[in-house]
């Protein structure tokens, strides 16, 4: 089990690696001179030359990158060009923004997708099951940015429609902000864990001990919840973990529409003003959240299942 968490661990740190260097020479590359950009085209050549001079970039991008990974290793991700603040500082705020508009959204997501998928699989093939399938591809199929300005028409006047609420305000006072960008980052997640959920289930209800359990005639949803829905977690958990690291990674589109101060609408600002420590800390945040949520997922498998557990032991 420690061999496999150290591969696991091993594999973590190159993969972040990857992502910084891949990261690093595409802003590299992209058009566009920061420091015109922070400075404006009529600022001072020579002023200018020294601006680049104190931001390293007039260095060659192995030496900038060299120095990135040496900051790095130390937790420091750099300032900002625009704000001329440390990068963690603008980012740690808006990543418990988004943090906190994600576990709402996986809250609905996992209760109602769960609860779909284990009623659809009671019922295989009939309407109500077809029904609610149809509606878990409909759930899949629709645009979020489109899903999220619809319910913004429908609920103009009922709900807010953007930002978080009134800073200062308890965060119970400020819960009806938090609803339409929940429900529309959710809505994806849901369908997928619904048809999850249904496909897995139907597989465990073949199963030779669930036949044994209803034949000695134990309760049906001791049977549901026990039995059945126990042995069928291993890939809800996987999709579960999955969604909620893309989710957590990926909202920048219903931050966007719901004006929601997270992650990813910092990181839209940023690449516009060519902000390049911005971007690639923000990258590099999510990518290192992405990643570790992945592994908590395999561990957990372990608790779920203990078949899993021998088999990691025997490999190591």
């Amino acid at each position: 089990m420690l061999r496999f968490l150290l591969r696991r661990l091993f594999s973590l740190l190159v993969v972040l690696l990857g992502v910084s260097l891949v990261i690093f020479v595409l802003m590299d590359i992209i058009p566009g001179d920061p420091v015109a950009i922070r400075m404006g085209q009529r600022a001072d050549p020579e002023l200018r030359e020294i601006i680049r001079r104190e931001l390293n970039l007039d260095k060659p991008l192995l030496v900038r990158y060299g120095i990135f990974l040496g900051k790095l290793a130390r937790g420091d991700l750099g300032r900002s060009y625009d704000k001329n603040l440390p990068v963690t500082e603008v980012l740690w705020d808006k990543f418990l923004n988004t943090l906190y508009l994600t576990l709402a959204a996986m809250l609905i997501a996992v209760g109602v997708g769960m609860a779909l998928g284990v009623v659809a699989s009671l019922k295989p093939n009939s309407p109500l099951d077809l029904g609610l399938m149809v509606l878990a591809v409909i759930g899949l199929s629709v645009p979020v940015f489109w899903l999220g300005m619809m319910l913004q028409l429908i609920f103009s006047g009922k709900l807010p429609i953007s930002g978080m609420g009134e800073f200062g305000r308890p965060w119970w006072e400020n819960l009806d902000h938090l609803v339409l960008p929940a429900v529309t980052l959710a809505t994806v997640p849901m369908a997928v864990i619904a048809r999850i959920t249904r496909s897995s289930m139907l597989e465990v209800w073949q199963e030779e001990f669930v036949r044994t359990a209803v034949a000695k005639g134990l309760p049906p949803v001791r049977i549901v919840l026990r039995h059945v829905l126990r042995n069928a977690l291993i890939p809800i958990v996987t999709v579960i973990g999955n969604n909620f690291a893309l989710l957590l990674t990926g909202a920048v589109l219903t931050e966007t529409v719901f004006s929601w101060p997270g992650v990813g609408s910092a990181m839209v600002q940023a690449i516009e003003r060519r902000d390049i420590p911005l971007v690639i800390g923000g990258v590099m945040m999510l990518s290192a959240t992405f990643v570790v949520v992945n592994f908590l997922v395999d561990l957990l498998y372990a608790l779920i299942d203990p078949r899993v557990r021998v088999s990691e032991e025997g490999v190591g």
